[in-house]
């Protein structure tokens, strides 16, 4: 048995729960927070047989695809002290998971 572990963005976490429950998988939601420009993220966790992880990582890659965001380009530490800041914005490539697999010593559904 493997622990599949995804950090998703919260905007794909209730499509991918949803697609992961057509498909026969049970998985637990926990809130999370990303350090890349402070976006919200959940963490999906799902325990599954062997021969399941790749099926459950196709899922994933299906509904958590990478897009372009435009931003607010953070200012150099120096500009915020001194004289005023213009900030420029910026296109960044969000989205898409990370994802860990693990094997499982033990598992029990109580």
């Amino acid at each position: 048995m493997k622990l599949i572990t995804a950090i998703v963005q919260n905007d794909d976490a209730n499509k991918l729960i949803a697609a992961l429950r057509e498909a026969g998988h049970s998985s637990t939601k926990m809130s999370s927070t990303g350090g890349f420009l402070s976006s919200g993220n959940t963490t999906l966790i799902s325990a599954v047989d062997d021969d399941q992880v790749d099926s459950v990582i196709e899922i994933i890659k299906k509904i958590c695809k990478t897009k372009k965001k435009v931003t607010a380009a953070i200012p150099p530490s120096s500009f915020s002290t001194v004289g005023g800041y213009l900030p420029q914005t910026i296109e960044v490539t969000v989205g898409g998971a990370v994802v860990f697999v693990t094997a499982i010593e033990r598992f029990e559904k109580i």
